[in-house]
């Protein structure tokens, strides 16, 4: 399996986010295709963009920097309910279509301000048994002619979409990036995703997650090819390990004053709160996984970093391949220096 390198584009209407520089300009088109074209110069695949209600629209925003950028491939954070989806396989069909195949989908079930848009979520179950039938008729609907499918949740009758995803090698769609740490979740992901995405939790836990959702797909029949994994966490890169681990200090210093924005849409997910609780474990965990940022409003991927030299970070996630992880989504604040420092000092390390 390749190795998949991605950013993080931040896709937020407040400037500021996780520390990144407060500009008027930041998610102006200009802004945000610097970044993308930035990843392309310096060795990334392309970048996750982040969605949920109250952020621009995450599949307009991957539209417009597809259309001003040649390999940038855009990991389209969507969600069941948001999104009908014999809708959504066709505009991410098209978008694949005309890009000649850089579509990357992430599918997100956790909370959000549902009732804004006009959705209800029930409880867990509900949930997650309405993001598997979503998985179901968006392959289906890339894949096949004529799909007649009826659920609990969703439902089409003899739909065909065109045009037709790009299909290349072992690639027959767009894949679809799925995460949640929940059973529930962990079941929809074994059975209809490709990818499990996981937050940077410690090489044990990633290692036993990884056997369970392979003991889970074995158990629950899965239809598709073996579900590979990756790793969504922020990387403090610098010149040297001490100097990396002063600017780590004083970055959470910042963040416990109040000085750096804290995540608006942290949610006490079950991903969300195993990492919450590495902090009782220690302070730092393996070699340089931190826990601190967590304590003082970091949330998801900004909740533990892996911190250090450019050799320091790139051996801990070659430890994390060990295990069997081959996409990594990476970040660090402020966004674009960072694109260019950590593909130039870290991305050669993890791909030599």
């Amino acid at each position: 399996m390749s190795l998949q390198f991605l950013w993080y584009v931040p896709n937020e209407v407040q400037p500021g986010h996780r520390g990144d520089d407060a500009v008027a300009s930041h998610n102006s088109l200009e802004t945000l295709t610097a970044q993308a074209r930035a990843l392309e110069e310096h060795g990334w695949t392309g970048a996750l963009i982040g969605t949920g209600w109250g952020r621009p629209d995450t599949f307009t925003v991957a539209t417009a920097l597809a259309a001003r950028t040649t390999t940038f491939q855009p990991l389209i954070a969507v969600r069941p309910g948001y999104w009908h989806p014999a809708k959504f396989a066709s505009a991410a069909a098209t978008l694949d279509h005309l890009t000649g195949g850089r579509v990357l989908i992430n599918i997100v079930s956790g909370k959000d301000n549902l009732a804004a848009y006009g959705d209800s979520e029930g409880d867990q179950a509900h949930r997650y048994a309405r993001t598997r039938e979503f998985l179901q008729i968006v392959r289906k609907l890339w894949t096949g002619e004529n799909v007649t499918y009826h659920g609990e949740h969703f439902s089409v009758t003899g739909s065909t979409v065109a045009p037709r995803p790009v299909v290349r090698g072992g690639r027959e769609h767009p894949p679809l990036y799925f995460g949640g740490a929940s059973d529930a979740a962990e079941r929809v992901a074994a059975t209809e995703a490709d990818v499990q995405l996981f937050w940077g939790e410690p090489l044990a836990g990633v290692g036993e997650r990884i056997e369970r959702l392979k003991h889970l797909s074995e158990k629950l029949g899965r239809e598709h090819p073996p579900l590979e994994y990756g790793l969504r966490i922020t990387t403090l890169v610098r010149d040297t390990t001490e100097q990396a681990w002063a600017d780590a200090e004083a970055k959470v210093g910042e963040m416990a004053r109040g000085g750096i924005r804290s995540d608006p849409n942290r949610h006490p997910a079950v991903g969300q709160q195993r990492l919450l609780d590495l902090a009782a474990k220690g302070e730092v965990l393996d070699d340089n996984l931190y826990t601190a940022p967590g304590r003082f409003g970091g949330g998801g991927a900004g909740t533990t970093w892996l911190v250090g030299s450019a050799a320091d970070v790139a051996r801990s996630l070659r430890r994390y391949q060990a295990l069997g992880v081959t996409h990594f989504v990476l970040s660090d604040t402020p966004y674009l220096p960072e694109i260019k420092r950590q593909g130039d000092q870290l991305l050669p390390l993890l791909r030599g």
